[in-house]
């Protein structure tokens, strides 16, 4: 009898578990099937994948089991990357599902799924009710057989997604760069050298410097997850070290890139975000677009909107998280749109998220200046923001009240995601929003001058952990 409970691995965009606790081949087996039955997928094409983790194979063969028992025709296409799931789904208009855990530890394994179209699902579009029919199929024991059964094919789709985004932005006439990329073991050191370098297709000005590039899902080196500082220091030593103009490092399932300068320095996503910006809203006005949309989620620098509107865009703010940038990216007929946490969609790309596609619109900028990169973030990044601050509070809302009483009038509130407080006078702003998944309460902000970002930095600091 199944004792698994389904709600401990399904999240509000994805999949994510302990491998043989809370996720096994036998809750894929089930979440398939459901997955099948809850989107209607008999008689049409799904597309698996997974990335390097030791368990992935499996995880794609249950799938493929649970799937076909259903009626659905499963196109396997091997290791990938999360944006090649999404480049995949786009271009084949199929639902599909790579098994990753992104930057999580090496002990999980999970799923991010897609409708056909690349399209999202989430709690809202279905998951959940993916979960609830998955919960019946595993307490049953049992996955009922349609009529039809499934086929099994396969097909590589990394020389396709690579010429697809070469094909978006031009790099064969850039200035010679040399640029050092930390794949952290994962996935990137898989699409970087077919999309950067000349493993498929020819070579760019591009001397690529390899960190971590062998796939490896117990992440020997440190752990693929640039959003920690302590995870970006291999990649400045090494940029410094090798003279090179650029770093680059991916997460573990490549969907995020974060960027630093020929100093060692990172480059701060909202910046990146500004610098794509440009690029995307001076394209699309070209083509005619009298206004291109571009979103940003509102703990990115107030110098994103700022510079969309003196282009003569129009900025949208969403929440965070990518379900909710992908729908304002469809509904508002977005171009482009920046998370902080380096998450970069783009409507060329079916409105998903890419690293890849984000950094190569960097290295064009880059390529085509005589600026060095530090230079460049410099002119997109006017504020200063000591980024995401993490304390662990027992009463999240009570620290929140505290930081509300002490304000009072001198600050604009909103709680679109959490609550945001702007000041009136000194141009300055923080968010406190609690996680969803830890207990921790998250400050972001941003100041015009750096003694007034540490001022406000250390008074909300005080009040949150009073």
């Amino acid at each position: 009898m199944n004792t698994i409970d389904l709600t401990a691995s399904f999240k509000a965009y994805d999949v994510r578990g302990i491998v043989g606790e809370t996720i096994t081949e036998d809750t894929v087996r089930a979440t398939a099937a459901a997955f099948v039955d809850v989107l209607e997928l008999a008689g049409q094409n799904i597309l698996v994948g997974s990335d390097m983790r030791p368990s992935g194979s499996d995880f794609v063969n249950a799938f493929a089991e649970g799937a076909t028992a259903r009626g659905a025709n499963i196109i396997k296409i091997g290791l990938i990357s999360t944006d090649e799931l999404y480049f995949a789904c786009g271009v084949e208009n199929a639902a599909g599902v790579t098994f990753t855990a992104s930057h999580n530890p090496a002990e999980y394994n999970g799923m991010k799924m897609a409708k056909a179209g690349a399209v999202p699902i989430s709690s809202e579009t279905g998951l959940f009710d993916v979960r609830d029919l998955a919960q019946q199929y595993l307490n049953a024991g049992e996955i009922p057989q349609s009529e039809t059964q499934g086929t099994v094919s396969e097909k590589d789709i990394l020389k396709d997604y690579a010429e697809y985004l070469r094909n978006l932005v031009d790099l064969s006439n850039i200035r010679s760069l040399k640029v050092v990329v930390d794949a952290g073991n994962g996935m990137g050191g898989m699409t970087t050298p077919a999309v950067l370098g000349d493993s498929i297709l020819p070579g760019l000005p591009l001397d690529i410097v390899p960190l971590y590039f062998e796939l490896d899902g117990s992440f020997p080196n440190h752990p693929a997850n640039p959003l920690e500082p302590a995870n970006l220091v291999d990649l400045q030593k090494a940029v410094v070290e090798h003279g090179a103009d650029i770093g680059l490092a991916f997460d573990g399932d490549a969907d995020r890139c974060f960027v630093i300068d020929e100093k060692g320095q990172p480059v701060s996503p909202s910046a990146i975000t500004a610098i794509v910006a440009e690029r995307e809203i001076k394209r699309a006005q070209s083509e005619g677009e009298a206004e291109p949309v571009v979103i940003y989620n509102l703990i990115t620098s107030k110098a994103v909107p700022e510079l969309v509107e003196k282009l003569g865009g129009r900025s949208v703010k969403t929440r965070v998280g990518h379900s909710f940038i992908k729908a304002v990216m469809a509904s508002e007929g977005g171009i482009f749109g920046g998370e902080h946490s380096a998450h970069y969609y783009f409507k060329d790309f079916f409105n998903a998220d890419t690293g890849m596609l984000a950094a190569m619109h960097v290295l064009a900028v880059l390529g085509n200046s005589e600026k060095q990169l530090s230079e460049i973030g410099a002119e997109y990044q006017p504020y200063f923001s000591p980024g995401e601050i993490n304390s662990e509070v027992e009463d999240k809302d009570a620290a929140i009240a505290r930081v509300r009483e002490a304000l009072g009038d001198s600050v604009e509130v909103s709680e679109m995601d959490g609550t945001t407080f702007e000041h009136k006078t000194e141009g300055w702003w923080v968010n406190l929003r609690p996680s969803n998944t830890e207990p921790f309460l998250r400050m972001n902000l941003e100041a015009p001058e750096k003694a007034t970002m540490e001022r406000v930095r250390d008074e909300i600091l005080a009040l949150v952990r009073a």
